[in-house]
């Protein structure tokens, strides 16, 4: 691995990290907060590509597992694989290979179809599986848990903009090429 691709995926995790500084809201009817570090997730996929991109959440969710207060709020340990937001953490590299899948074929779509494809790959996604995964963990049942995870909708959409703008600005960069 050449060492430009060693240090983009190295910043991607610190600004992913970074994210987690910024404190989650928590909700009331569902034990998931709504946070900012998804948008980072959705960010490496966008920036890196697919394969860079999961392998930056992978390393992200490694250190997760080992026990680096690193996600957000300062948490960080193997239980979090096992807690309400399991589902979530667990789609996260997929949503960051998804979102490079879609931002590699789909390279030079106009910036409303980028938007709606980086949503479908990250946000939707993620939302769905954590879902899934709330269902498993908390015992709600799946259309309750999908129904509680709309209160995302608002929010994920501000940052898959976010990312769109960042990734049509630095697409073109020769600095994201390894």
């Amino acid at each position: 691995m050449k060492t430009k691709t060693v240090a983009l995926i190295a910043v991607m995790i610190a600004i992913i990290i970074a994210l987690g500084f910024i404190p989650g809201i928590p909700l009331g009817f569902i034990p998931v907060p709504i946070i900012l570090q998804n948008m980072g997730i959705m960010l490496a996929g966008a920036l890196l590509g697919s394969k860079r991109g999961f392998l930056c959440v992978f390393i992200f969710l490694l250190l997760v597992a080992l026990g680096m207060p690193v996600l957000s709020g300062g948490s960080g340990n193997i239980a979090s694989f096992m807690g309400p937001t399991a589902g979530y953490l667990l789609a996260y590299p997929f949503a960051a290979f998804l979102v490079g899948l879609v931002t590699e074929k789909f390279n030079q779509a106009n910036v409303f179809l980028e938007f709606l494809l980086i949503w479908l790959a990250g946000a939707l996604f993620v939302d769905v599986m954590g879902a899934i995964g709330l269902t498993i963990q908390s015992h709600i049942p799946l259309h309750q848990a999908l129904m509680a995870n709309l209160v995302f909708i608002p929010g994920d959409t501000i940052k898959v903009l976010i990312v769109t703008l960042i990734h049509r600005r630095f697409k073109n960069s020769s600095f994201l090429q390894a």
